[in-house]
């Protein structure tokens, strides 16, 4: 006796194969975008494999590479539907990791995994990304998207990305350079960037979607919150090149004291003042939520997106320099020898 046989297909399956072509037609548009004249780019979305021509001009080149994601900043941007900033965030997670190296961004690739393909959603965020890249002066030139019915519910998705940068060997910045006395710059940032919304989702738990418009120094918390990250490539391209950066810090997840050490050699700390730092009221009231000093202080950025470390005679003109990109910079503190009885100890000092 036969069985009757279902005819069973991909999309039955949960997995919408049009969708995905219409998906890849929205997104052409903003990877076009981010192209430039020389920019290296051979072959871009819809190859097997992106080509990157490498420029010609380096003689000893090093190439950096860094990949990251956005975190559960995601959950907030889906509940207050507000997603192209988040393509923003991942770039620049990215791309101002390998800064930190004296990189220059070349190109960058995204990664975006959905349960329900939404082509329109998906090209809200690589619009964000196409922003991003711009901002870097870097290429997108490709990424993937993958629907994965099952895995993730309904309307939820995860965004991931790739970058890769060059710098000529001899400009490479590993913190070799830095010396007692150096001086520490903070460059502010936009907010909490993309650290710490674990802790931000549950401090304001209670909020549910019209808490997020409690308004905060002319801003709704949520905008605050969801601005995106700051892109620092372009301000401090020009520095790198003229060697005049020790060492970079990207302040990210753990703060100044898990990111600013590392930039730091042995036998030297950081001395930082705490009241030197200029910190947002989005920060002041996520502490008046519950979050203790410390924690605050081990979780988020605090206002600080990045420090650099400079000769003290540098300091002035650095700040002046980068200011004129749009960006607050500004001393908080100084390298510091590290007396042999404190070595092995916490090398950041936050007074």
């Amino acid at each position: 006796m036969e069985k009757d046989m279902k005819e069973i297909d991909y999309r039955k399956a949960g997995v919408d194969r049009e969708e995905g072509y219409r998906t890849v037609s929205l997104i052409r548009e903003s990877c076009d975008r981010t192209r430039q004249d020389g920019d290296g780019v051979l072959a871009g979305l819809g190859s097997f494999g992106s080509l990157f021509a490498m420029p010609a001009s380096y003689k000893e080149p090093v190439l950096v590479s860094g990949t990251d994601g956005v975190g559960t900043k995601l959950e907030l941007a889906i509940l207050l539907d507000r997603l192209e900033g988040i393509g923003i965030d991942c770039v620049a997670m990215c791309v101002n990791d390998i800064l930190c190296h004296g990189a220059r961004p070349l190109f960058f690739l995204d990664y975006l995994a959905t349960g329900k393909l939404e082509a329109e959603t998906m090209a809200r965020v690589v619009e964000g990304v196409s922003l991003g890249c711009i901002q870097a002066e870097c290429a997108l030139v490709g990424g993937e998207t993958a629907e994965m019915p099952g895995l993730y519910r309904a309307g939820d998705f995860d965004v991931a990305g790739f970058s890769v940068g060059v710098v000529e060997r001899k400009k490479l910045i590993d913190g070799s350079g830095v010396r007692a006395g150096d001086t520490l710059i903070a460059l502010a940032s936009s907010g909490p960037h993309s650290n710490g919304f674990s802790l931000i989702r549950m401090a304001t738990a209670d909020e549910k979607k019209d808490g997020y418009r409690r308004e905060i120094g002319g801003k709704s918390l949520g905008e605050l919150l969801l601005e995106p990250t700051m892109i620092y490539v372009k301000a401090l391209r020009p520095l790198i090149e003229d060697s005049l950066l020790h060492g970079i810090a990207h302040i990210t997840g753990g703060g100044l004291f898990e990111n600013l050490p590392r930039t730091i050699p042995g036998g030297l700390a950081a001395e930082v003042e705490r009241g030197l730092i200029r910190t947002p009221e989005v920060f002041a009231y996520l502490a008046s939520l519950g979050i203790g000093d410390e924690e605050m202080f081990r979780t988020f950025n605090m206002g600080v997106g990045m420090v650099l470390v400079v000769s003290p005679g540098d300091a002035d003109g650095i700040c002046s320099r980068i200011e004129a990109s749009g960006i607050d910079a500004y001393p908080i503190g100084r390298v510091v020898a590290v007396p042999d009885s404190d070595k092995g100890g916490e090398r950041l000092w936050l007074r």
